[in-house]
């Protein structure tokens, strides 16, 4: 016959695994808390950061409404770089915290797994010892001994054995309920952060583009006022002649438009996080003195350099391009162009950064672009223009304003311009 000190035994290695784990727990508790106070303490560094960026776009409002001088682009061009270089801060701060919280939950992983290790052990020690006892007939012995106290104590200890397992059962699912939902946030944490590491390497760029056009305004213009001025005057010429080339072009283009075949009112999403409109659609007293045509082709939004710009329905990128790379500084410079699958279709001008490429179906909400100030612009914005899908196309045509040059670029019928402002969801 098996001693019942056996069972005792077990109750007693059981306790002592107790003791041991404990401390562990305690452990664990500690590197917890640190890694929550170097999470709050980045959580202030980017509180302080974002008041920092607030700052640098209130100076460049304030830039914007003075009079275009070389002194003012280049200040704007400085406060610019600051605010950007402040982006880059908040994102690499916000990258450090998204690897504690990481982390964080291969600690809460590691320690989960362990106490799904425990428990299936001390499940199946329970099992075999429920079993060794039922099996070895040591029921009958335990109640043939004289000494009844004893036995007794034997049989409760069985009872204990039988509600530790059931303990251990419960805790067992609790534990693997818990790490299935730790190992989803740790999922959603990784992806977070590789669209961090993905927003820090573009904001990067931005910055370099940045510094790049300091550099070639300095060269442009050696610094001088004057030349600055004469700059301005001979892209602005440039400007309105190309713009009355495309005119001429879409005013002759034949398209009959369908209106009950246009979708409802507020089907598009806002491109941008923020939204704040500095010109609308069509004949306002701003297009009648800055477009050749006296109308503006589309809506125009306050947006600094390095703004995300977002798909405003699902659909699929039908061309991407620079304008500036064959007539600088005259059109749209940088441009998205996308075919949404509700009949309109769209173009993002002055962006400072593409993401999207040709062919790539976009979803609501995606950032396909920056926001910049590329092409001709009168401070950073960003264009939007909507159009009857049927009707736009990316057209290459041989450019009289930049002689042997072509310029590429969403064109349509002008009755196919549509205001963009009735599509989008509705505005204060």
């Amino acid at each position: 016959m098996k001693p019942y000190l056996a069972y005792k035994k077990q109750f007693k290695l059981i306790f002592l695994s107790l003791i041991f784990i404990f401390p562990l727990l305690f452990l664990n508790a500690q590197t917890a808390q640190e890694l929550k106070d170097k999470i709050d303490q980045k959580n202030a560094d980017i509180e302080r950061l974002e008041q920092e960026i607030k700052a640098y776009q209130l100076e460049l409002n304030e830039l914007g409404q003075q009079k275009s001088s070389l002194s003012v682009s280049l200040k704007e061009l400085d406060i610019t770089r600051k605010k950007l270089n402040a982006n880059i801060s908040v994102l690499e701060d916000k990258i450090d915290t998204t690897n504690f919280k990481i982390t964080g939950l291969s600690s809460q992983i590691g320690t989960k797994q362990e106490s799904i290790l425990n428990n299936t052990d001390a499940i199946a020690a329970g099992f075999r010892k429920i079993n060794e006892f039922e099996q070895s007939g040591e029921l009958e012995v335990i109640l043939s001994e004289s000494n009844f106290t004893e036995a007794w104590n034997d049989i409760d200890n069985m009872f204990t054995i039988r509600e530790k397992v059931r303990e251990h059962t419960i805790e067992l699912r609790k534990v693997k309920s818990d790490l299935e939902d730790i190992k989803d946030e740790t999922t959603i944490a990784r992806n977070e952060l590789l669209k961090l590491k993905s927003d820090l390497a573009d904001q990067k760029k931005i910055v370099e583009q940045n510094v790049a056009a300091k550099n070639k305004l300095l060269s442009q213009t050696k610094n001088s006022e004057s030349a600055y001025q004469k700059l301005l005057q001979d892209q602005l010429a440039k400007k309105v002649a190309i713009e009355k080339e495309l005119q001429d072009y879409e005013s002759q283009l034949k398209f009959i438009l369908d209106p009950s075949k246009l979708p409802s009112a507020g089907v598009l999403s806002w491109p941008l996080d923020y939204v704040y409109v500095t010109q609308l659609f069509g004949r306002t007293v701003d297009a009648t003195r800055l477009y050749a045509s006296g109308s503006h082709s589309g809506t125009d939004f306050r947006a600094s350099v390095g703004t995300p710009v977002k798909a405003m329905a699902d659909g699929k990128v039908l061309g991407i391009g620079d304008t500036d790379v064959t007539c600088a500084g005259a059109s749209f410079g940088k441009w998205v162009f996308i075919e949404y699958n509700n009949g309109l279709s769209s173009t993002y001008g002055h962006l400072s950064l593409i993401k999207a490429y040709k062919g790539q179906k976009v979803k609501r909400g995606d950032v396909v672009a920056y926001s910049g100030n590329t092409g001709h612009t009168t401070g950073p914005h960003l264009h939007v223009s909507v159009y009857v899908s049927s009707a736009a196309a990316v057209q290459t045509l041989p450019s009289k304003s930049c002689p042997g040059k072509t310029l590429t670029q969403p064109l349509a019928p002008t009755n196919a311009y549509l205001d963009p402002m009735y599509y989008l969801p509705p505005y204060n």
